[in-house]
């Protein structure tokens, strides 16, 4: 592989990775507490940047980005689910986002970052003037063009 698309992976895994980074930020500095759906968005996140990654250095480039455009996918259903759906909702318990979360069991083993802290109604804030989960939903477009975009790259 040349080093066009390693470099794509790599820079997209870490724009992935820098979105749960802002997450923290915004949960901690401004007090902005995560659903069950914030959660999940931040462990397809982490899921795509590990994805990205394999994708740069391990055989299987092409599964492995494929994989990662299909998380993506599954983040922007999930995003898009969270501003129609779940943001309406004064609970998220039992949902599919809160299932996933607390099946993987991230929320126990590192809570400061999985731990669900707020309703989906709760957690429905808007940062410069443009609802939080579609700020992740753009992330995931990118992502997701970009991946592509890497695998059709001639000089693969």
């Amino acid at each position: 592989m040349t080093l066009v698309p390693r470099k794509t992976f790599v820079a997209l895994a870490l724009l992935c990775i820098a979105a749960v980074g802002a997450a923290l930020f915004t949960q901690y500095a401004w007090d902005m507490q995560p659903c069950p759906w914030c959660i999940l968005q931040r462990v397809i996140f982490l899921l795509i940047a590990v994805l990205l990654l394999l994708a740069a250095y391990a055989p299987g480039r092409v599964l492995f980005a494929g994989l990662g455009v299909l998380a993506a996918g599954a983040g922007i259903a999930a995003a898009l689910y969270q501003h129609f759906v779940a943001a309406k909702s004064t609970s998220c318990n039992l949902t599919l986002a809160d299932k996933i979360v607390s099946g993987i069991g991230l929320d126990k083993l590192l809570p400061a970052v999985f731990e669900v802290r707020a309703s989906c109604a709760d957690a429905a804030v808007d940062l410069l003037h443009l609802p939080y989960e579609f700020w992740s939903l753009g992330l995931y477009l990118v992502v997701a063009v970009a991946a592509l975009w890497a695998l059709r790259s001639r000089s693969a």
